[in-house]
């Protein structure tokens, strides 16, 4: 008996180990939750990061190529009235590999096959019959050419870049070309090799056949790459993201593009370990900001326990003096342990209303951009696919600054993130209140504008825009945005459509000059 007693006399060590089992168990949950939300944030800004830095550098390299063969479309307009000159051939060939660099070698090859200048001259092969894979695809197809990779006359892997030489009267002279030795330093590391970093990122490239023309390791280069999924989708064509392992067995965010003029794909990427390093100490500082409140919450739990089995103890007592006559009275006292009951539950409720309070919070700013305090990708989708539920007309405006990374090389990032504050305050002041402003990524801007027309949006862009181009701070005057305007149903059957148009149309203004504003 009297051991029954001493169990219900230790009510308040139950009642205190309770509470404390919710409150923690409700902490580390709302804790976990957060990881993971902040994890898949991460690797959601990885993947794309990594999309977009490929796909900008798929256009370098199609503008490098395109310099390539203007620079020997040039040369083969000036050989063609100077093919029995060995002197001036040698002396272009000399200019194509020192004058730029895009070449480790340069060729003058004559219709039949005979090399009549070459530069370096150490290779060897002035005066000799070409019968590479790449010369004898120069001579047959004689039309602008860039090879797949293949070895060359002088041993080594190389892409081949050839122009035709055709005489005035449209006769077949030959044709000019110049070589990247792919295992060597070549034109390739000065446009990627720049790309790399020490926190693990790096590029490579493959051709159409999935072999390795680029990597940060030469010794790779010329490896076939098989069983990768990210290579097979860009032999596809494809332009994407994927999270993969690598034939190192390594987990890998990658982001990729292809260059479709000669059917290479370009490949960033980074491991998953080291994307995920920084949330390490992002969930501390969670952990620090939260351990004040948690403290505070376990500190009120013990006191409710001492106030809660002080009536209890009461109660308990008075039940063992039913023989008196106070027995009735305390007896009905008894009915007030429901009311304690209900303090000690609105008292756990309170704690977990806070924790869902935080856990609030954190879902705002993970669809909050920090730096400039708009919207991000995860709020421009959710707010599409809301409007879309409920048929709500709009109009997009996709923004961005010209020439961003120059802000950025001329006067450092910290300046080049208070363009993108200022670039969203213009936004702001030339918005409604419902409208929705969002970063989706880098200096790219979305505007969405609920039931404003076509041209209402085109004179919200071009408001931005001459703000943006006449209010930037003096140390930088040059900045500019161009924008795509888009409008939904009217421009695109679909929401994600009505982006990709005014993206296309603000791809257009580019192309057009930037500092300027285009209509799907």
């Amino acid at each position: 008996m009297s051991m029954r007693i001493h169990t219900r006399l230790d009510l308040r060590r139950l009642i205190l180990l309770l509470s404390l089992a919710v409150a923690l168990f409700s902490f580390f949950n709302s804790f976990h939750a957060s990881y993971r939300t902040q994890r898949d944030l991460l690797i959601d800004h990885t993947l794309e990061s990594n999309r977009v830095y490929a796909a900008k550098l798929r256009q370098s390299a199609e503008q490098l190529l395109s310099s390539m063969h203007q620079q020997l479309a040039y040369s083969a307009g000036l050989l063609a009235e100077r093919m029995s000159q060995p002197e001036r051939l040698a002396g272009e060939t000399e200019r194509l590999t020192r004058q730029s660099r895009h070449f480790n070698s340069a060729f003058v090859v004559r219709h039949d096959g005979k090399v009549l200048a070459a530069s370096p001259e150490s290779l060897g092969l002035l005066g000799q019959t070409l019968d590479s894979a790449g010369a004898r695809e120069a001579l047959d197809k004689r039309r602008p050419l860039i090879s797949d990779p293949y070895v060359s006359a002088t041993n080594r892997l190389v892409v081949f870049v050839s122009q035709p030489i055709f005489a005035s009267d449209g006769s077949y002279l030959g044709y000019v070309g110049g070589s990247i030795y792919l295992q060597h330093e070549n034109i390739l590391h000065s446009l990627l090799g720049e790309h790399f970093y020490q926190d693990g990122s790096y590029l490579y490239v493959i051709d159409r056949n999935r072999r390795l023309i680029y990597h940060q390791d030469q010794e790779r280069v010329g490896e076939i790459a098989t069983g990768n999924p990210v290579v097979e989708r860009l032999i596809r064509g494809e332009e994407g993201t994927l999270a993969l392992t690598n034939s190192r067995g390594v987990e890998m965010l990658a982001g990729f593009a292809p260059v479709a003029a000669t059917g290479w794909g370009i490949v960033a990427q980074r491991p998953l370990d080291l994307a995920l390093q920084e949330l390490d100490g992002l969930m501390l500082n969670i952990l620090r900001l939260s351990l004040p409140l948690l403290l505070l919450s376990l500190a009120g739990i013990w006191w409710l326990s001492q106030l809660i089995s002080r009536p209890l103890w009461q109660l308990a007592k008075s039940a063992q003096q039913w023989e008196t006559e106070a027995s009735p009275e305390q007896v009905r006292r008894i009915r007030a342990w429901y009311f304690e009951a209900d303090q000690l539950k609105r008292a756990i409720l309170a704690s977990l209303a806070l924790i869902h309070q935080r856990l609030g919070r954190l879902s705002q700013e993970s669809l909050t951009d920090p730096l400039t305090g708009l919207g991000n990708r995860r709020c421009l989708q959710a707010q599409l696919e809301r409007w879309q539920e409920q048929q709500q007309p709009f109009a997009a405006i996709a923004l961005d600054i010209d020439h961003f990374k120059q802000v950025n090389d001329n006067h450092g990032h910290e300046f080049g993130d208070r363009v993108l504050q200022h670039l969203a305050q213009q936004m702001s002041d030339c918005s409604r209140a419902s409208d929705l402003l969002c970063r989706s990524g880098g200096e790219e801007f979305v505007m969405l504008l609920p039931g404003a027309s076509l041209e209402a949006a085109r004179q919200v862009a071009e408001r931005v825009r001459a703000r943006m181009g006449g209010t930037c701070c003096e140390e930088c005057p040059s900045v500019t945005v161009s924008a795509g305007v888009a409008h939904w149903p009217d421009s695109a059957a679909s929401v994600e459509e009505v982006l990709k148009r005014a993206d296309a149309a603000l791809y257009q203004a580019k192309h057009a000059g930037r500092n300027r504003v285009e209509m799907a």
